[in-house]
């Protein structure tokens, strides 16, 4: 992680106004990470990838991996795209008890510390440790030292698996702290979100720095590289609150006076480009993507199924079958989509993109496999593709991608992370 800690370092010293930062890319997609390690191959960038707890666990998680499954996922995606393997940083996003919330706390603690320790045992380096919902048995909200508690425990865990590998490498680095409302997007219509206040950072980042002191873990709290906090940022399922640097400039004064430290900001999807610039001007270094990218995926899929639709005209189709489905198998999308007069288009649009939940739904899979042989099998003249894929017509027409539906789905899901490198390139 001494690349992360240089990231760090040099946006300290970075003179003011200059945006240096890394994206973070948190998405088991496999075209997502592909796309992800492509762009950055060719910038010559680091890729930090990173796997929730909910994706990834000792369990299988949504994914079905563990996380020594998903490190060989990714890393061979990245001999393929030509990433060296020295640029590709791997990241356990809200590692803690939040997979098993519905259990009594101290059995859903007792398997985060085993995840944990499989995450930094699989050479995950950089890890949230995110403690902050309350379990079965525990008060609503969950008394910040408690937090603190339990988030002393998870670190105890990583460092022990750090030291008993076999090959430990570098230790991991650590972020604190969680934003507000729950990751993956809002649960209901949001109107404006209060920015975290200096006084709340401060007290996180004090509570958290004895209570690491407590446990001798003075070493692992020079590790501690970057918080995170609530800058104003949020999407729910039609509707996206946009940064407000005016509103956090209390809030990044406060962060230059802590040395080593930034801020990681979550719920960036959707921003603009000049918002994502900002947010890296003004001290939020690590800028979370993660429905964001899955939704340009989609989108692009959409395009192609009309593409589909326009030149071949045959079968059920990739948006019935994966709406189907959902229907069918509503667990990941219920507590989000509770207007039943906008569900068809809460299930096709919305900017939470619960969509990402089916894709390896084998009926899912199948139904894209087969839409994507159709039209590699019978290519779809530029026209269609300048009416639905105007983007790609263009990079088709200058000669950067070819019309194979493999360049085409990744050169329409990149173009959700460009912002991301671009704001943060210096």
């Amino acid at each position: 992680m001494k690349l992360m800690l240089d990231l760090v370092r040099r946006h300290k010293l970075a003179a003011h106004g200059k945006a240096i930062g890394i994206p973070s890319v948190c998405s088991a997609h496999p075209v997502v990470i592909a796309a992800t390690l492509r762009e950055c191959a060719a910038q010559g960038r680091p890729a930090l990838i990173e796997a929730t707890s909910n994706q990834v666990n000792q369990d299988g998680g949504y994914t079905g991996m563990t996380p020594l499954d998903f490190r060989r996922y990714v890393q061979q995606m990245a001999a393929n795209e030509g990433l060296p393997p020295e640029l590709l940083l791997l990241g356990g996003d809200h590692l803690g008890p939040n997979a098993w919330r519905k259990l009594p706390a101290e059995t859903a603690m007792a398997k985060a510390e085993i995840m944990v320790a499989q995450y930094v045992a699989a050479g995950f380096r950089k890890i949230h440790l995110d403690c902050s919902m309350s379990c079965a048995d525990d008060p609503v909200p969950l008394p910040e030292p408690e937090i603190a508690a339990r988030a002393v425990r998870l670190c105890l865990a990583a460092e022990q698996a750090w030291r008993d590998a076999p090959d430990r490498g570098e230790p991991p680095v650590y972020v604190i702290g969680t934003e507000v409302p729950v990751p993956g997007g809002a649960h209901e219509d949001l109107g404006e979100l209060a920015v975290t206040s200096p006084g709340a950072a401060s007290s996180t980042l004090e509570l958290h720095r004895h209570a690491f002191a407590r446990a001798g873990l003075d070493l692992a709290w020079e590790r501690v590289v970057a918080m995170v906090v609530q800058p104003g940022v949020e999407f729910d399922h039609h509707k996206v609150i946009d940064y407000r640097p005016e509103k956090t400039r209390a809030l990044s004064a406060f962060i230059e006076s802590q040395p080593g430290l930034v801020f990681e900001a979550h719920s960036t999807d959707y921003q603009t480009p000049e918002r994502l610039a900002q947010l890296a001007r003004d001290h939020f270094a690590i800028l979370k993507v993660g429905p964001g990218v899955t939704f340009a995926l989609r989108e692009t899929l959409w395009a192609l199924a009309a593409v589909e639709r326009e030149w071949v005209g045959e079968g059920e189709g990739l948006v019935d079958t994966v709406l189907g489905v959902m229907r069918g198998e509503p667990e990941h999308w219920r507590g989000y989509y509770q207007d039943p007069a906008r569900l068809d288009v809460d299930l096709a649009y919305s900017l939470s993109d619960r969509i990402r939940y089916y894709w390896a739904h084998p009926a899912v899979r199948q139904a894209c496999n087969t839409m994507l042989a159709r039209l590699d099998a019978s290519p779809p003249p530029l026209t269609l593709l300048s009416q639905y894929l105007p983007r790609q017509y263009e990079a088709v027409r200058d000669g950067r991608i070819t019309t194979h539906t493999d360049a085409l789905l990744r050169d329409g899901t990149v173009q959700a992370l460009r912002p991301y490198l671009h704001a943060c390139a210096a």
